[in-house]
């Protein structure tokens, strides 16, 4: 109802604003039409400016090109806003033709202005230092407004503390006015408006200062809502023209030409009523308010764009898996009975958690206004995604183990180190839960050579099932021991115990089958998908162990893995002495390579948003020539897509390892993808990357590797 409301009012205003402008054009136009010859029949020339206007036919105006909405270049490449309205009616009234020409970027010099036969300069601040500026005549003001400052939102104004001040290069008197009123303040030039409205929102710096009406342009920014405005009494922002003279050997209008324009000028402004001006201003605010791009709905609805990426990339993944496993049991198993069975359990695993996003999403939207709220539903999403994606890994090894594709990664590893996490992981979360724990650790050969990551994965299964059987106040026990046995291959025995509520004896046939899992334990709560102990089971197998279990209803159960190992040495104290490779630069650049769009554009605006430059290749073509082009150590970090046109991420890495510049091989390069396969990492790790990233990617995990 909120919304629906707030959508109605937006509409209402937006009539009133178009019928509003469209008035205040028709009267303005109509009273140009009906004062223009009273107008000029109220000033009176001297014959010396009536001959100047005859001999004078067309005037160079030179005007700033940013100061929306006052003065400004359009997409037109036109001068436009309140200024060129105002402008056009002197123009009308004096009877000389104005050219206008954009003054160029950066900060302009009496120098410049020379060379570039300017004849006016508009939205000259009407102040005592530019009265007494050599080289230029000023005329009254114009237009006459406010400067107002700005600050990021909680900050105290204190005009005695050393603040710094953002200044656009074309705003320089600002410095030299409040330099001698404020010597504390420290001015620091940035080259646009904008430049420094970033400034101030970074925290680069303190404060800007800029006419009110481009001030209120950039506010309506997204990306600036947590600056405020201050408005500062006594501070006016009058603008008029300046006409550029010459003086010493310098060439250019002489000052009596100068000063005969100026005074054409002053009895033009003069003779042009207060309420002309005002409409003028008003049309200008009005037809050229900030209008938003692709960036600012991005920022301004992240945190759902985020939320629905990740939901998006989820459920096709999920889709393709339900269809290849669907097709690959249908083909395996062909009673129907346990077709359905698969599919009914698939679509309830995929359908719940779905179901509770879908109705997230639906208080997202009524809810983008209270933060509050909505930071609860998206912490809300992220679980209920990262179920999902838990889903999706159980489903990847299931069928990895059923296509028996699925490998071990064998290497030397500290048992004991990998023991102690372990412990200290389940030890906190029982702590949460208040159950007692006990931990016995018996390693004697503590370096073997196993896959460390699948043990983890094995024992943590286990020790999770006890915590969720367990209730507050029972117990969980978790011990390890070893013993040699033949050929130097040890067998690690681990066991955990629990007083939960026990398994029943029927279940008990049926516990290492997919997705089994016994009915009254479901209808207390206890989620799951039946997949972790069959998986588990067949890694102990790949181990040369077995997965073997104890239990009785209501008392409890107790699970045993076991594995084979073959022994590793001691790893050797680290004594080397060679030269490291010089460190990549401290740069926050990072170039991304990725093809698809909207992936891309949700990359950028996170790595932005937590104060990281970056950069857009679509393919990996673009990214080795963007990497070649730049200056050595100027990127910190590449994320590569694998799968590109034109040259996909695995070539790009080999072209940019193989480049002959200092930092081709220090650069750390992140394989970013969808397929997480063995044989996709081991490749990305021959081709020279230094790490793998699997999408939908981890924003936390993200972040960490990029510190």
């Amino acid at each position: 109802m909120g919304r629906r409301f707030c959508n109605l009012t937006t509409s209402l205003l937006l009539i009133v604003s178009i019928l509003f402008i469209g008035t205040v054009q028709l009267y303005a136009a109509g009273a140009s039409d009906a004062t223009a010859q009273d107008a000029k029949a109220k000033i009176a020339f001297t014959d010396k400016e009536k001959e100047y206007i005859s001999s004078h036919k067309s005037v160079k105006i030179g005007y700033v090109q940013d100061r929306i909405p006052i003065s400004f270049k359009d997409e037109n490449g036109e001068f436009n806003g309140i200024s060129r309205y105002i402008f056009d009616r002197v123009s009308e009234l004096c009877g000389i033709d104005f050219e206008y020409a954009a003054l160029p970027g950066g900060e302009v010099t009496y120098d410049v202005l020379l060379d570039g036969g300017y004849d006016l300069v508009s939205s000259v601040e009407y102040n005592e230092e530019n009265q007494k500026a050599k080289g230029i005549l000023i005329s009254n003001p114009y237009l006459s407004s406010k400067k107002v400052v700005v600050a990021r939102k909680g900050f105290i104004l204190s005009y005695n503390s050393p603040l710094s001040i953002a200044i656009s290069t074309g705003s320089q008197t600002i410095k030299k006015v409040l330099g001698k009123a404020y010597p504390n303040f420290k001015f620091v030039d940035y080259p646009s408006i904008n430049a420094c409205f970033d400034a101030v929102n970074s925290g680069e710096a303190d404060l800007l200062m800029q006419n009110q009406f481009v001030v209120e342009y950039w506010k309506a920014k997204p990306i600036y809502e947590n600056l405020k405005v201050i408005p500062v009494l006594g501070l006016d922002d009058r603008l008029c023209f300046s006409a550029v003279v010459a003086f010493g050997d310098k060439k250019g209008p002489s000052a009596a030409d100068g000063r005969i324009l100026i005074d054409i000028l002053n009895k033009v402004i003069a003779a042009m009523p207060e309420d002309e001006v005002g409409n003028y201003t008003i049309q200008g605010v009005m037809e050229n308010q900030y209008k938003y791009n692709f960036s600012d709905f991005m920022y301004r609805y992240r945190f759902a764009v985020r939320t629905f990426a990740t939901l998006f990339i989820v459920i096709m993944v999920l889709l393709f898996l339900l269809v290849r496993l669907n097709l690959r049991y249908a083909a395996n198993k062909a009673d129907a009975k346990v077709r359905g069975q698969f599919l009914n359990t698939m679509s309830h695993e995929i359908r719940t958690p779905l179901n509770g996003l879908v109705g997230l999403n639906h208080l997202m939207e009524n809810e983008l206004d209270n933060s509050e709220k909505l930071g609860q539903h998206i912490r809300q999403s992220n679980v209920t995604a990262k179920y999902l994606l838990s889903l999706v890994d159980d489903m990847l090894d299931m069928s990895s183990l059923q296509e028996e594709n699925l490998k071990l990664d064998a290497h030397p590893i500290n048992l004991k180190l990998v023991i102690d996490t372990i412990n200290s992981v389940t030890q906190n979360t029982l702590q949460e839960k208040k159950i007692r724990y006990s931990f016995d650790c018996n390693i004697n050969w503590q370096y073997i050579v196993a896959d460390e990551a699948r043990i983890q994965q094995v024992i943590l299964n286990l020790l999770d099932n006890a915590r969720k059987f367990t209730p507050k106040g029972g117990m969980v026990d978790f011990s390890v021991k070893q013993e040699l046995k033949r050929n130097n291959r040890v067998l690690t025995t681990v066991t955990v115990s629990d007083t939960g509520v026990g398994i029943g004896e029927e279940f008990k046939k049926h516990i290492f089958d997919t997705f089994a899992r016994e009915l009254d334990t479901v209808s207390k709560g206890n989620q799951g998908t039946g997949l972790g102990l069959p998986i588990c089971r067949q890694l102990a197998k790949l181990m040369g162990g077995d997965i073997s279990f104890e239990s009785e209803k209501g008392k409890g159960s107790i699970f045993t893995f076991t594995f084979y190992a073959g022994l590793s040495d001691a790893p050797k104290s680290n004594t080397d002495t060679e030269t490291p490779e010089k460190p990549a630069a401290d740069s926050k650049r990072i170039l991304v390579a990725e093809d698809n769009e909207l992936n891309g554009e949700i990359m950028l605006e996170l790595l932005r948003g937590e104060g990281y430059e970056a950069e857009l290749a679509q393919n990996g073509k673009i990214a080795v020539n963007m990497f070649s082009q730049s200056q050595p150590y100027e990127y910190s970090v590449i994320l590569m897509d694998l799968l590109m046109p034109e040259m996909d991420g695995f070539e790009a890495t080999e072209k940019i390892r193989a480049l002959d510049r200092p930092d081709a091989k220090t650069v750390r390069i992140f394989a970013c993808t969808a397929n997480s396969s063995d044989s996709d990492k081991k490749r990305a790790a021959a081709c020279g990357m230094n790490d793998f990233i699997t999408k939908p990617i981890d924003i936390k995990e993200l972040f960490e590797k990029l510190k």
